[in-house]
């Protein structure tokens, strides 16, 4: 039997998990918790072998949780179950130590195969994940934008225009054209829409 350890800040969600796992014989559900320090208690306490960790949720959340749990040595293998699947979402979760990233629409039978595979060490990823992942390997590392491209494009995704983002950054216009130019070549698009949708793909901008 494999035993759990539910993570999310939406009671709702945690519940139709554990009916769910309640239903199926492989798994006994240990406790929950609705952010990462009440995970990090938890999990010291129940031991459990795997947790599955939403990312986003109020105080502590997923990403800060999985590196805790690994900085004090709890041995549970950590399924990340969660909505987002942005590079700025995907890479810190699987850096800090998840063993598999998984979608929540997900169906039944790939949540238990899933947690099964966790629970035997073995990476688990949902098809979209796996996709961006290999998509980073594949593509030439991307020059960072600066701290000044970053705040232009803010601006802009505000919906300022480059006269108006001028006299806020106190720079001439055709400076903040210059800086809309290079931000453009980083991120591989020809135009203000698409580097404001890239920008906010890759987290770079928080809406």
């Amino acid at each position: 039997m494999i035993r759990l350890l539910l993570v999310d800040d939406h009671p709702v969600v945690r519940d139709g998990l554990r009916g769910m796992f309640a239903g199926d014989e492989r798994f006994e559900v240990l406790g929950e918790a609705g952010d990462g320090a009440e995970a990090l208690a938890v999990a010291r306490a129940t031991d459990p072998d795997v947790v599955l960790m939403d990312l986003r949720m109020p105080g502590m959340d997923g990403v800060t949780a999985i590196k805790e749990l690994r900085s004090q040595g709890v041995r549970a293998r950590v399924l990340v179950l969660t909505t987002y699947d942005t590079d700025a979402d995907v890479l810190p979760a699987i850096k800090a130590g998840a063993t598999g990233y998984l979608l929540k629409d997900a169906s039944r039978d790939e949540l238990f195969r899933a947690v099964e595979a966790a629970h035997r060490g073995e990476s688990v990823l949902s098809p979209a994940v796996a996709g961006r992942l290999m998509g980073n390997l594949r593509s030439p590392a991307r020059e960072p934008l600066s701290q000044r491209e970053l705040e232009v494009l803010a601006l802009i995704a505000r919906g300022h225009s480059n006269k108006e983002a001028a006299g806020r950054l106190f720079i001439s216009e055709a400076t903040v054209k210059t800086h809309l130019l290079h931000a453009y070549a980083k991120l591989g698009v020809r135009d203000r829409a698409a580097a404001v949708a890239v920008a906010f793909e890759r987290g770079l901008l928080q809406s």
